[in-house]
């Protein structure tokens, strides 16, 4: 508004000063005056004739600029080097240039819909998605469209909106991408997990040929896919291969791990790989040390498989057998020195195994506490109350021993009493969230890992001491060991005796399943220390109840895939799971029965008890859905599903891990 006072005063000031003075001279000389208005009303008409020829100037300018303007985008669209389409709301065609109709090489697009021409390509997803470009792939080249909106709804157009979709060949620029993909580097670390015993085992005569063929078949097998191998022990290879090979390596899930078990030239072990993948890393030592944790998680679950680190994220291939008992002591004897060592070291030791804990946990608790007093330390077992899976352990130890409730204490008091020099051993587990408290691992630095479940994906993290063997039965059964090793004479009660024989006795479904020839050795040692086995064998008697339940899940049972069983426990007690667990266990005794499953109510989730003759992997199975566990026994708990999703979900994973057992 103030602009244009300003314009009107600059274009008439000059005249609004002579019609003031020819006003003024009009007072004392009319006719002066008279002929000062003529000649003012002259002025006035001819500046206003200036004006409006001036505006007419300016506006044949404008018109003529923008005919310019619309000639040169006209000719700009028409002759534009890269396609260009343009689609109504509808997606259909309204206009299209000579490269877009060179593009799609049909004569007769106009009025088409651009969804059925352009295979993937969706107008309500790109609006969806705010007009953002987009990548698609067609006829073997790469365009990036740029999608531009015009709104034609004040128009007189019949349409709301036309689309303007330009076309940019970025067929160069993924290939360069791809090639990039395709040509990192990935590490790779083999590990032959029974040389010393395949070597041992193999008659003199053909142990050269048999130590030959196994470098002869790692080296053929990854120089195939233009790897480079390096052998830097005898059982220790490094690997480096382009990330292309290494994913037809992927595509064929590992094929050499069958190839080497399968290998017969005298041997009468099967010969087992380990493999750790380190791909997608920044560069060759972040890749490496991918290599590196990889292996060691592989090594962890037992041996025989494959483990890829890319990022956070693992994959595992293989793993399907039980794993090779190690008939060498001398890593016991090697932990069990180390574990006295941390313990001298202590001021306080805390032993903690996992939640809602079972015989082994509890008994392998009972052990490492014997240890610790053995070396005159203050030891603690960290246990949140006991449940019906040790009830009658507990019972027997308030009898038997009741000086040891003394040393068992809450987690809460265990966080009060920490300090910077205290110890934590966890038996039993290795996953943070499954202890019975995850913040004393946090408090505490040094903590000391003892184990028997295949390792997961989750793991404490930065132990000072790890005895994770998955061969073994039981973790009684590597605490039985440790403790032969930690003194010359093992100084253990009649009671712990009992306790530790008694985890081993539940996780080998008494001496069943997954026993070797160091099970029954740590057995005979028990026995010498005192165990009664018919003292045992009374810690697993169950209530009539409990036999009455686990007859009904049997009993509502159903076999899926000739070999599987699956049952259901729709209770929630206390004793639940406990009784899942056993019921599984008795499924097994059904001819044909290779595996069992049952689910019951727990804390408001659905456990699930998984059970196997070592067949078919329990925990493979479950850790698909966030379990773990080892071959022959696993479990998991889901939440925010019921019974019948859970039941569904659990067939889907059963059915996929045999289809994956078909294929390899």
């Amino acid at each position: 508004m103030k602009n244009k006072i300003l314009k009107w005063l600059n274009d008439y000031l000059y005249l609004l000063v002579i019609g003031f003075l020819t006003i003024i001279i009009g007072l004392y000389q009319p006719i002066l005056g008279a002929i000062g208005g003529i000649l003012l009303g002259y002025l006035i008409f001819h500046n206003i004739k200036n004006i409006k020829r001036k505006e007419e100037e300016i506006k044949k300018y404008v018109e003529g600029l923008s005919d310019e303007f619309e000639s040169a985008t006209k000719h700009a669209i028409f002759n534009m080097p890269f396609p260009l389409v343009m689609v109504d709301e509808n997606g259909s065609i309204r206009w299209y240039n000579t490269p877009f109709l060179k593009m799609v090489d049909d004569p007769d697009i106009l009025h088409q819909n651009i969804t059925s021409l352009i295979p993937g390509f969706s107008i309500e997803g790109m609006l969806k998605e705010e007009l953002k470009a987009l990548d698609i792939k067609y006829k073997d080249k790469h365009y990036k469209i740029y999608p531009n909106l015009v709104d034609t709804s004040k128009t007189s157009s019949p349409n709301n909106m036309i689309i303007m979709l330009y076309w940019v060949d970025n067929t160069k620029f993924v290939e360069l991408a791809q090639k990039y993909i395709n040509e990192k580097l990935v590490v790779a670390l083999v590990y032959v997990d029974n040389y010393d015993d395949v070597k041992n085992n193999t008659p003199e005569v053909n142990r050269p040929l048999v130590l030959a063929e196994i470098d002869k078949n790692i080296n053929t097998y990854f120089a195939k896919h233009n790897g480079i191998v390096r052998k830097y022990e005898n059982d220790k290879y490094l690997i480096i291969i382009e990330n292309h090979g290494f994913k037809c390596i992927e595509t064929k899930k590992f094929d050499i791990l069958d190839q080497m078990r399968e290998l017969d030239l005298g041997n009468t072990i099967p010969i087992t790989l380990s493999i750790g993948v380190g791909a997608d890393g920044n560069n060759p030592n972040n890749a490496y040390a991918n290599a590196r944790a990889a292996i060691d998680i592989a090594l962890g679950r037992g041996g025989d498989q494959a483990v890829v680190q890319v990022g956070n994220n693992l994959s595992f291939y293989g793993g399907r057998t039980k794993a090779v008992e190690k008939r060498n002591k001398v890593k016991a004897r090697v932990i069990g020195y180390a574990l006295r060592q941390l313990i001298d070291q202590a001021d306080r030791v805390f032993v903690m195994g996992h939640k809602n804990p079972d015989m082994d946990s509890f008994g392998a608790g009972i052990g490492v506490l014997r240890a610790v007093k053995d070396r005159e330390k203050e030891g603690y077992l960290v246990l949140r109350g006991e449940n019906p899976s040790i009830k009658n352990i507990y019972e027997r130890m308030k009898n038997e021993q009741a000086e040891l409730l003394d040393s068992i204490i809450t987690p809460e008091t265990a966080l009060e009493m920490a300090n910077d020099n205290s110890l934590v051993v966890v038996v039993d587990n290795h996953k943070p969230s499954f202890t019975e408290e995850p913040e004393l691992l946090e408090l505490i630095e040094k903590v000391v890992v003892i184990d028997h479940h295949r390792r997961g994906v989750e793991f404490i993290k930065d132990p000072v001491l790890t005895y994770l063997e998955p061969y073994a039965s039981s973790t009684c059964e590597l605490v039985t060991e440790v403790l032969s090793y930690m003194s010359e004479k093992i100084n253990l009660t009649k009671f712990e005796a009992e306790a530790l024989l008694a985890g081993i006795a539940v996780d080998t479904k008494n001496f069943s399943y997954q026993t070797g020839v160091r099970t029954f050795e740590a057995a005979s040692t028990l026995k010498r220390a005192g165990a009664d086995t018919t003292v045992v064998r009374q810690l697993f008697r169950d209530d009539y109840n409990i036999f009455l339940y686990k007859a009904e899940v049997i009993k509502s049972s159903k076999i899926l895939f000739d070999k599987i069983a699956i049952g259901r426990l729709e209770r929630e007690m206390e004793d639940s799971v406990l009784i899942a667990a056993q019921a599984a266990n008795e499924l097994l005794n059904i001819n044909g029965v290779e595996a069992s499953f049952v689910m019951t109510y727990m804390n408001n989730k659905i456990h699930i008890s998984g059970r196997s003759i070592g067949n078919i992997s329990a925990q493979l199975i479950l850790e698909k859905l966030g379990g773990g566990g080892h071959l022959t026994s696993a479990g998991t708990q889901l939440d925010n599903m019921d019974m019948d999703e859970v039941e569904e979900t659990l067939i889907n994973v059963i059915d996929e891990y045999l289809k994956e057992g078909e294929e390899e």
